[in-house]
């Protein structure tokens, strides 16, 4: 478990600053490369749309973040919490030097996944990526899109933007920060609380 979180919470691979991303990031510079039947092929890191029209112009798995993914391994987080308890910690983000419990972990990257949807201290949210037209008009800011799935460097939503499905488990996220965030069965520290008060008040 040691070895695995090691990889997947190290943000020159896996771990965004929107959550965890679907391919690690070490293949934008080192592609996994094969042979077969005499023909090469490739699997390049791609954080939003496809390079190539190969897979009809959707990266989809090789790079961008993607709810479900992300809601199910905090889930197993925290179950892993239930049984290690505050014995086990690990590096957070890999690297840092801060070791967190897994129930920090899993804060840790809910804090991260909602973030993508919160207005930052510039004012644009990250859902909206480079569209200024959404991101700072007062009309449309505040109206924020469940988005198929994320940019996997800098959280701009990709693909459908009506998935109210799997990206809506933001909403069982901010709810579950909110009931633990300062209680006993939280140890998220006061500045993981600050920032999550922010994102419910918005």
């Amino acid at each position: 478990l040691r070895e695995i979180l090691q990889t997947m919470l190290d943000e020159s691979e896996f771990l965004s600053p929107h959550g965890l991303r679907a391919v690690s990031r070490v293949h934008e510079a080192h592609p996994y490369v094969f042979d077969a039947a005499g023909a090469q092929y490739r699997v390049d890191y791609e954080p939003a749309e496809s390079s190539s029209g190969l897979f009809g112009g959707n990266s989809n798995w090789r790079g961008p973040v993607w709810f479900p993914l992300n809601f199910l391994l905090i889930e197993a987080l925290q179950k892993f919490h239930y049984y290690h308890g505050d014995n086990l910690k690990v590096e957070c983000p890999t690297g840092s030097g801060q070791f967190l419990t897994l129930w920090e972990v899993a804060a840790e990257l809910s804090h991260r996944l909602m973030d993508t949807f919160r207005r930052g201290d510039d004012g644009r949210r990250p859902v909206f990526g480079g569209n200024d037209a959404f991101a700072l008009d007062p009309q449309w800011r505040d109206y924020v899109p469940f988005y198929e799935y994320f940019h996997g460097d800098n959280g701009a939503g990709i693909g459908a933007s009506h998935q109210t499905g799997w990206t809506g488990l933001v909403a069982k996220l901010i709810q579950q920060c909110a009931e633990y965030c300062g209680g006993e069965k939280d140890p998220l520290s006061r500045t993981s609380a600050e920032r999550l008060a922010e994102v419910v008040a918005r």
